[in-house]
């Protein structure tokens, strides 16, 4: 079995950005994705159907989500980011982020544990805090973003890598809890379409159940899930689009684009919102 706990995702995502950081062009650096990954990631990466070929979609995510947090710090003083599922996550480490700035990585202990054992004496560039904490737990949840909230003036929140394992019910819930919270302005998150959930439950559907991380959530209604609990759509950044920016395509994709050609304007626009990251803001924000 590749995947035996949803924990293992953070060690298959490590391995992308390990090949990345390999790269003499490389789009990012993460010294410590390699050791982070271990050969338990690599195993993954070497299982999985396509495991990778895959790795573009990932490496391509992983920058624009540096891009949209660097450029949300210095555009809207942001002062805290809350990393929820963190993972192996090491952009405290990683980016050229203020001094100042407050970082907080939420996930469950073993794997919070795993990672500062791994990353050792490294010093982060900024206030670090983990925080060992089950998100399914609606109670811990509540008094922790309470806590964070009442710590904060301005707080963009990260979800990289968590929505697709929780069900539309569960991902509402969080939303809610989140917005109850004046001092969380931001949201950055990756979506993908209910056509792509279809292709990955083909391909890794079977390794991702059994190890009790399926995929489940894909929004039918896309961004405007979200508006109703909230949360408006800031920016969209199509996973497709950004790949071709960074040369970062994945193999065939001269298919697609050929197709497009001759596809209808909706057609375009089903594919270019195939996935992407999202950055939201709170609809009653000041200047929102």
């Amino acid at each position: 079995m590749a995947i035996e706990h949803i924990s293992d995702t953070a060690r298959w995502v490590a391995v992308y950005r390990a090949m990345e950081s390999d790269r003499p062009d490389a789009l990012f650096r993460d010294p410590f994705a390699r050791q982070l990954a271990g050969e338990r990631g690599q195993e993954i990466v070497d299982t999985l159907p396509r495991g990778k070929a895959s790795a573009w979609a990932m490496i391509v995510r992983t920058a624009v989500f540096d891009e949209l947090i660097m450029r949300t710090i210095a555009s809207d003083g942001i002062d805290t980011i809350v990393n929820l599922a963190a993972g192996l996550d090491a952009r405290a480490w990683r980016l050229p982020l203020p001094p100042t700035i407050r970082w907080v990585d939420v996930d469950l202990p073993d794997i919070l544990a795993y990672k500062q054992r791994i990353i050792g004496d490294a010093k982060p560039v900024c206030h670090y805090e983990a925080i060992a904490a089950d998100l399914t737990d609606a109670a811990r949840r509540h008094a922790l973003f309470t806590q964070l909230g009442a710590a904060s003036q301005r707080t963009l929140v990260v979800t990289e890598g968590l929505l697709i394992y929780l069900t539309a019910g569960q991902v509402a819930d969080l939303a809610t809890g989140l917005h109850a919270q004046p001092a969380f302005r931001w949201w950055l998150v990756d979506l993908a379409s209910p056509r792509l959930l279809k292709m990955m439950a083909r391909t890794w559907g079977k390794a991702v159940r059994e190890g009790n991380a399926p995929f489940q959530f894909a929004p039918a209604e896309g961004t405007d899930f979200f508006r109703p609990l909230g949360w408006r759509t800031v920016e969209f950044r199509s996973t497709m689009e950004d790949a071709k920016r960074l040369d970062r395509q994945m193999a065939g994709v001269w298919f697609f684009r050929l197709l497009s050609l001759v596809a209808t304007a909706k057609k375009r626009e089903q594919w270019r919102r195939f996935s992407g990251a999202v950055l939201l803001r709170r609809s009653d924000a000041p200047g929102a």
